[in-house]
């Protein structure tokens, strides 16, 4: 599922110097967790915290992390007292090296001369506290994360109980139709079975219309239970009961549907196997391919 969350914390690192760490949290669709987390040096200490609170939260999706650092000065420090003049030179004599071979390179930025390592003197926190505000700051992103997957997943569950509804109707369609069915197969098979059979026994006695007629009835009969698919329908309209429950319940529900969407295929198959009218076999394909499309959506639900 998709889903955008942010969210920071700031640190006083002495001498009048101040951090603040923002976090950046999205995600779009996979069926297993997938983590990512690009962070500077000073959090690196939080990624393991950071993994342990998603996987407690999330159990799908291709998630990216992305903190940044941004540090400012009180007004009441002099902007000079900030600048590492040895780190500044440096810096300076490096881009004019590189501008003689490059002349096409361009200068720094203010903001890129700013960010070099070593360029501002500034206090440095404890590694307990970046890591301390890192992961507060990436818990606020995470739950910001989950609402925004939350609102997809309410559309997202109306889309599934459209299909889950086109399904019912087929199979309230179908339930009526059946004992005809079958008993139309089962008027035809006898007819054909009565213009073939010869009417000898296996040892070469002549039968009897009694004896022939019965034991036509009773293979008919066998192949009708056969080719009866009421079972099927009631086991598709208990599952799809069990879909709608899910939904509605809401939760971690993802992998529980994809269980679903196997039992419901599986009836469905085997409504196809066992058709023996058009009518049956266009149910089958129809269900089939509701049920494509929510195994599809189910598979990058939560």
């Amino acid at each position: 599922m998709t889903g955008f969350g942010s969210a920071s914390r700031q640190l006083d690192l002495g001498g009048g110097v101040y951090a603040t760490v923002a976090v950046e949290c999205r995600s779009v669709n996979s069926r297993f967790l997938d983590l990512n987390i690009r962070s500077p040096e000073e959090c690196r200490s939080s990624e393991m915290g950071i993994r342990e609170l998603v996987t407690k939260q999330l159990s799908r999706g291709k998630v990216e992390f992305r903190i940044n650092i941004l540090r400012e000065a009180s007004a009441a420090q002099a902007p000079t007292d900030l600048l590492n003049p040895g780190a500044l030179i440096g810096l300076k004599a490096l881009e004019a090296a590189v501008l003689k071979e490059m002349p096409n390179a361009g200068s720094l930025k203010m903001g890129e001369i700013l960010r070099w390592p070593g360029i501002l003197n500034e206090s440095k926190a404890n590694e307990e506290l970046w890591r301390h505000a890192t992961v507060e700051a990436a818990n606020e992103a995470v739950k910001a994360l989950k609402l925004s997957r939350q609102e997809e997943g309410s559309a997202l569950r109306g889309v599934l109980m459209e299909r889950v509804n086109g399904i019912r109707a087929i199979v309230a369609k179908m339930e009526p139709l059946i004992p005809t069915i079958v008993a139309a197969h089962q008027a035809k098979l006898s007819e054909r079975l009565t213009e073939i059979l010869t009417g000898i026994d296996a040892q070469g006695n002549a039968n009897s219309k009694t004896d022939i007629s019965d034991r036509i009835r009773q293979e008919v009969v066998l192949y009708g239970v056969r080719i009866d698919v009421a079972e099927e329908l009631s086991r598709l309209k208990t599952h799809l009961d069990v879909v709608e429950a899910a939904l509605m319940k809401g939760g971690p529900v993802g992998k529980r549907l994809d269980f679903l969407m196997q039992e419901l295929n599986r009836e469905a198959n085997t409504l196809g196997s066992k058709s023996v009218s058009q009518e049956s076999s266009d149910a089958s394909i129809e269900m089939k391919l509701l049920i494509e499309q929510m195994r599809e959506q189910v598979q990058n639900l939560e």
